[in-house]
């Protein structure tokens, strides 16, 4: 969940930032875009990355004996 709910502000954010530095530098030749293939690309990489370092660790503790854990604590 964390990790979408950051994917989620980095995106929000860089449209928003990428709208205002269109704005300042008042360039209209050069418009920015946003294309939503990277942004579905870069949310899903963020989910990816949350996902796989959120239950790696989770599953390996899973399986270990409680004991054998809190000892080498």
């Amino acid at each position: 969940m964390i990790s979408c709910v950051g994917g989620t502000i980095g995106i929000l954010l860089g449209i928003v930032l990428s709208e205002f530095a269109t704005m300042m530098m008042s360039l209209p030749s050069v418009p920015m875009v946003q294309q939503m293939p990277i942004i579905v690309a870069a949310f899903c990489f963020s989910a990816v990355v949350g996902i796989f370092f959120g239950m790696y660790p989770a599953s390996k503790a899973a399986r270990m004996n409680p004991v054998d854990a809190l000892r080498y604590e």
